[in-house]
């Protein structure tokens, strides 16, 4: 048998009251229980997908770290972004989502689509521009993020690149 789910406000420290004449428990000396229906949207967003914020500095009082859900419609593309000096860390929970990004490591940038299926992981470096697909024309891609920033910081590009005169 499994225990009952957490109310929130319950289960953090059974030891701590609530005395009368005593502040509430400040954000960061408890556990924090986020549920599934209480993600927030009121967080940064790109073009062609949607992002939920669970954790974060406004939410739980995080100070070196953000997650998160980003869903990304059938037949979507985001528009092309980057995380500022976050690191990223994603998990596809499901769908077969696409992550596009320039490499810029050989003699010409090519541009490179890393193609995924639920469980698999990706990782984003700072400052890398990038863009999310989703191919299917039926099953939305729904994937979990983590940053290193207490925040969802997104920085919309006009473009993933540039390309040289002469390349386009």
């Amino acid at each position: 048998m499994s225990e009952p789910l957490t109310t929130p406000g319950e289960g953090f420290h059974p030891h701590l009251h609530d005395a009368a004449g005593h502040s509430a428990t400040p954000l960061r000396t408890r556990l924090h229980h986020i549920r599934a229906d209480a993600l927030d949207g009121d967080t940064a967003q790109t073009g062609g997908m949607r992002r939920f914020a669970a954790v974060s500095g406004k939410a739980v009082g995080s100070e070196k770290l953000w997650m998160g859900q980003t869903h990304v419609a059938p037949s979507t593309s985001s528009s092309d972004h980057h995380h500022g000096e976050s690191e990223t860390a994603i998990y596809v929970v499901s769908g077969h989502p696409e992550f596009v990004f320039l490499d810029a490591g050989g003699p010409r940038p090519q541009e490179v689509r890393l193609r995924t299926s639920p469980g698999d992981y990706i990782f984003v470096p700072p400052f890398v521009p990038h863009r999310e697909e989703n191919p299917d024309p039926a099953e939305e891609a729904v994937v979990v993020i983590a940053r290193s920033t207490q925040e969802a910081i997104v920085v919309n590009l006009p473009q993933l690149y540039a390309l040289p005169a002469g390349d386009v």
